[in-house]
């Protein structure tokens, strides 16, 4: 019997929830089939099928689909609303909305699952979940459940290593091959470099335009909103009035507050999508903290299809090497007064 095949476009919530989804559907007999990562031709086919307003992530999802659509049986595509349990921030509306999108833009696309993801509610939400799409593959019983347990316990370890510092693609495929993998230190570091933002912005080599590569070779440690332990990072809720309505913002805005009081850096990246709304305020944000915290030298990287590599590094280079001289003047100071 040939196996089903599920696609799984490999971009936006790719890289942090693909190690449950592609363990759960394994398990059920499917075959998971994912887009190469991102290219230029990616990007074109994205912006041709996309709305003129659409943000980067957005035109890039629907250019993934694009390149998937023909290779697969039914794509996975669910409706990201909420994914903690009693909280009410939701994902961004254009998120929210994606299947329709895609639907309405691209032609000629195979059978598309888009389950909506609200885990805010009910007992066993993620459990309830699970159960829902398996049964949109006429997968029913005590299968889906085996399924179920050992797609959580690849995603428990999957975001373990996340935050040992382990490198997200390298972390995925550790899990899927059921290997062990440990930090790779192949580069001397002087510099700690917090690079915030979105998870589809940040470890996308393409739209980041190999930004960790580059800080490897520059003598940059790069921490991220994933390395942040998970109790850790909501404890810096306390800094904030109140909670921001976008769920990945929370956690960027959150993130920059632990590096700022917790963990030492000397200087923050935020990186973002160019005319992203909720970025906007986020970035500010960012921006007010970094300068009441010392201050810490604090940069925006906007991303959008026309970014190019030459520009985004030589802005990389001349922060960090104002950072280096900024520390090379403190500790003089030092040495003359100690």
């Amino acid at each position: 019997m040939t196996q089903l095949k599920i696609g799984f476009p490999r971009t936006l919530f790719y890289f942090l929830y693909y190690p449950f989804w592609y363990t759960f559907f394994t398990e059920l007999g499917c075959e998971v089939v994912t887009s190469l990562p991102t290219t230029k031709y990616s990007l074109d086919l994205g912006v041709e099928e996309t709305v003129n307003d659409a943000c980067l992530p957005i035109k890039l999802y629907h250019g993934h689909v694009a390149e998937l659509k023909e290779q697969v049986d039914v794509l996975f595509m669910p409706r990201m609303v909420k994914v903690r349990k009693m909280e009410t921030e939701v994902f961004c509306p254009k998120f929210l909305g994606l299947p329709d999108m895609v639907r309405n833009s691209i032609a000629d696309l195979p059978r598309i699952i888009d389950e909506k993801v609200d885990l805010s509610k009910g007992l066993f939400p993620k459990w309830d979940l699970c159960r829902k799409v398996a049964e949109q593959l006429e997968k029913r019983g005590f299968i889906v459940w085996q399924a179920y347990r050992q797609a959580q316990k690849c995603q428990d370890k999957f975001k373990q290593y996340l935050v040992q510092g382990i490198e997200v693609q390298e972390a995925i495929d550790a899990v899927i091959e059921g290997r062990i993998c440990h930090e790779s230190k192949q580069f001397t570091t002087d510099i700690d470099l917090a690079i915030l933002g979105y998870p589809y912005l940040i470890y996308d080599s393409f739209v980041n335009v190999g930004l960790f590569e580059k800080l490897g070779h520059m003598g940059i440690k790069p921490w991220t909103v994933e390395m942040v332990p998970p109790h850790r990072l909501e404890a810096q809720a306390k800094y904030l009035p109140k909670s921001l309505f976008w769920y990945f913002s929370n956690r960027t805005i959150r993130a920059t507050f632990y590096y700022l009081h917790e963990k030492k850096v000397d200087g923050i990246v935020h990186v973002t999508a160019f005319g992203c709304g909720p970025d906007a305020m986020v970035d500010k944000l960012m921006e007010l903290e970094a300068k009441h915290s010392g201050p810490i030298p604090f940069l925006t990287l906007s991303l959008d299809e026309q970014t190019g590599e030459a520009g985004i590094f030589t802005r990389i280079e001349a922060f960090v090497d104002m950072l280096r001289l900024r520390r090379k003047n403190d500790e003089n100071i030092f040495s003359h007064h100690g």
